[in-house]
């Protein structure tokens, strides 16, 4: 399910850079991982991954809230959590809180600064329905 897909455009080529969920079963995130290294040791540019053993585990990590977060961001870049807050109208530590699990997973960048942006202009999620229960 999960490879380098030749067919799908390079957004890199336009400056965009893309990231993708998926939610996989072990063995399949295993068995997946080795092909994207080998691709990657062969010199090929992959596209950034996670993946996440379930639908459940998915919607904890990313929930709407923080995709909103994510968002906001991308257009607002060079906020600190507290301007975020304030210009998300929401509560300063859920933003943290937000915040800091999204660093976690590598969809936020903070500067030494304090600093946000987002290093991706895209995210693409794939979760089948038959495996993914």
């Amino acid at each position: 399910m999960l490879g380098v897909h030749e067919s799908a455009p390079n957004l890199s080529v336009l400056g965009m850079k893309r990231i993708e969920i998926s939610v996989l079963k072990p063995d399949v995130a295993l068995s997946t991982f080795a092909g994207i290294w080998q691709v990657a040791e062969a010199g090929h540019e992959v596209t950034p991954r996670l993946a996440f053993g379930s639908l459940r585990e998915l919607f904890s990590a990313i929930t709407e809230k923080r995709l909103d977060l994510l968002r906001h961001l991308a257009v607002h870049e060079g906020l600190n959590v507290r301007q975020l807050a304030k210009s998300l109208e929401r509560d300063y530590k859920n933003v943290h809180t937000d915040v800091t699990g999204l660093i976690e997973l590598g969809l936020v960048d903070r500067d030494a600064d304090g600093t946000l942006s987002t290093p991706y202009d895209e995210i693409v999620i794939h979760a089948g329905i038959r495996d993914a229960a």
